[in-house]
């Protein structure tokens, strides 16, 4: 649990401590023309399979996950050494990139800190332009900086609605039968009514992933805190029938107020008080190693859709791998990259089957639409969520995923207003209108117009 917790929780180090560094020419090695400014020249050169990579992740189950498909990577370049570093990325990377001393040659980086680190990375779009048709649009999207692209995509998201599935069985509740976000409040009441005391739908108390799980919903209707150019569209009529939704769930009574997986939300969750959560697919994790009472009786759908017909998920949070300009070697760190994302035998050692995941990387799926193919499942029965095969969910989910926007820099430092006061919502001192209006003025204030 403490891995998983480091991995989801790293987003939490500011994504705009990039942005606040000084923009300086980033030299990096001699391997572009003089017609060429990005890494097209370099990435291209097929004949360049030997020599040795360092590249960083974060320590953790997904190092893990790496870690044991470099394997598969050497089967097919056994001339090229990988050097694996577990590093505290967001501790690092900003003075390493500025000086330019000892880079990495890669770097697994959270979307939402690409986008404050371009003038250090690599263009890619030219040597992604073959994957980039069967790319998720969101992903693309979220790593697109004017024009350019600066990161290989890695997982995609999508969120999910984790349910108790023996409980509401027992309640008398049809989850078949929830289709709309209406739907789920009609199904929290009547389960309330069968069960008294409980509070069915999780509302999250952190200040942080209640905004991150707000971007969720968002992203189901097609919008984001920030569009394509950073500007602010924070105060709209998506993200106010959003609050008004989570109020709802708080006036009525209808929510468990927790923070992720702590110790208040787990034992909710065991104790069948809360059996309906609404978030990314990396919930999984907690019916696989977190749940003792309940492991086994969660299951999961599709996102209720906001109107009949709409998209039934949302984008929340992701990844990607950068090539930073001083690396020595990132032509073959983008065949590293290249492999584990492109080539059937990369996705596979991730995605599928290996020690660290007996039953496969069951927190996300691939961002390549052909490695996420819901008739070649790459895991399928998860024994703790009742054998559900959870890739066919979760890939048709994502499919329907909206496209989305570059994370602006200044998105962690709105938690400090945005997430603060969503909080202060749910705590019955502020509508949400006031949310929207508060938070709009004082992120465009503080943040926006101070860049």
């Amino acid at each position: 649990m403490q891995r998983h917790l480091l991995r989801r929780r790293a987003l939490l180090a500011s994504a705009g401590l990039a942005a606040a560094a000084p923009a300086l020419a980033a030299c990096g090695p001699d391997i572009a023309s003089d017609e060429e400014s990005d890494a097209s020249s370099l990435l291209k050169a097929p004949d360049r399979t030997e020599g040795e990579i360092t590249v960083w992740d974060r320590s953790g189950d997904l190092f893990e996950v790496f870690e044991g498909a470099i394997a598969a990577f050497n089967a097919k370049y056994p001339d090229i050494t990988v050097n694996h570093v577990a590093i505290d990325i967001d501790a690092k990377l900003q003075n390493t990139l500025i000086t330019g001393a000892d880079v990495p040659d890669g770097v697994f980086l959270d979307d939402a800190k690409v986008g404050g680190f371009t003038d250090y990375l690599w263009d890619l779009s030219d040597v992604l332009a073959p994957y980039a048709a069967d790319i998720a649009p969101q992903k693309l999207d979220v790593n697109t900086v004017a024009g350019g692209v600066y990161g290989v995509p890695f997982d995609l998201d999508p969120g999910l609605l984790f349910y108790n599935a023996t409980a509401l069985e027992a309640a008398g509740i049809d989850i078949n039968a929830i289709a709309t976000y209406d739907d789920l409040l009609q199904a929290a009441r009547d389960y309330q009514a069968a069960v008294p005391g409980s509070a069915p739908i999780h509302l999250e108390q952190s200040a942080f992933l209640g905004q991150l799980q707000l971007e969720m919903y968002a992203s189901q209707l097609g919008t984001s805190i920030a569009d394509a150019d950073g500007n602010l569209r924070l105060d709209t009529p998506e993200f106010e029938r959003i609050l008004t939704f989570l109020d709802t769930v708080r006036q009525e009574g209808l929510g468990t107020r927790a923070e992720y997986l702590t110790p208040t939300d787990i034992a909710e969750l065991d104790n069948g008080n809360q059996v309906f959560y609404p978030w990314a697919i990396w919930f999984s994790f907690a019916p696989q190693q977190v749940l003792t009472e309940t492991t086994g009786d969660w299951r999961a759908v599709q996102l209720p859709a906001w109107d009949a017909g709409g998209a039934r998920s949302g984008a929340m949070g992701g990844s990607s791998f950068v090539l930073p300009k001083d690396g020595k070697n990132a032509d073959l760190a983008w065949l590293f990259y290249e492999f584990l994302m492109f080539d059937e035998a990369g996705y596979t050692a991730v995605w599928g089957p290996g020690d660290v995941y007996p039953e496969g990387l069951a927190t996300s799926i691939p961002s390549y639409t052909p490695a996420a193919d819901p008739a070649k499942p790459l895991y399928s029965g998860i024994t703790a969520l009742g054998g559900q095969d959870l890739w066919t969910v979760a890939t048709e989910a994502g499919a329907q995923i909206p496209g989305g926007t570059p994370t602006p820099a200044w998105w962690t430092g709105a938690v400090d207003y945005l997430g603060n006061d969503l909080q202060r919502m749910l705590d019955g001192d502020l509508t949400p209108q006031e949310v929207l209006a508060q938070a709009s003025e004082d992120i465009q204030t503080n943040l926006v117009d101070r860049q």
